[in-house]
């Protein structure tokens, strides 16, 4: 990459951060936002705090707030990225579907006695919801844990 391509992407970037982190009240949480954001597309292997932080060159723990205790919503941050899949997809369905996968044990979160399609019957299982919004060419995917108590 030319330096001139560099800097291009990072005001792209930059402008993708502004509008997905723009319902932040705080301005702090923007800048994090946009900056951990920068961290996670590096090329880069290890995507841990340290790492990322050393790279962007900057203060590890105020990344690691930002992540772990800031009081923002993540359904926040994924509406407006979603809003936009949407519009660039001009979707032709809509895809719901339930995604089960065979546990043993019950020390894994979501993982309880219910049934599970994997099996085909009632058993130890995770089941995570899926929704895809779908074109001819592509598809843009949600997957949700499903994290209910064990009874």
């Amino acid at each position: 990459m030319t330096p001139q391509e560099r800097e291009d992407v990072r005001a792209r970037l930059e402008t993708f951060a502004t509008e997905v982190f723009s319902g932040f009240a705080r301005t702090d949480q923007r800048r994090w936002g946009e900056r951990y954001v920068r961290g996670l597309l590096t090329d880069r292997r290890r995507k841990s705090m340290e790492p990322m932080a050393a790279r962007l060159g900057v203060d590890r723990q105020g990344l690691q707030q930002f992540c772990t205790d800031a009081p923002w919503s993540h359904r926040l941050v994924l509406a407006e990225p979603a809003w936009r899949m949407e519009a660039a997809i001009r979707p032709v369905a809509w895809v719901i579907d339930d995604v089960s996968f065979v546990k043993d044990g019950d020390e894994s979160p979501g993982v309880a006695r219910q049934y599970c399609g994997a099996l085909g019957k009632t058993g130890p299982g995770e089941t995570d919801g899926d929704l895809a919004v779908q074109d001819d060419d592509s598809v843009a995917r949600e997957t949700r844990q499903d994290l209910r108590r064990q009874e």
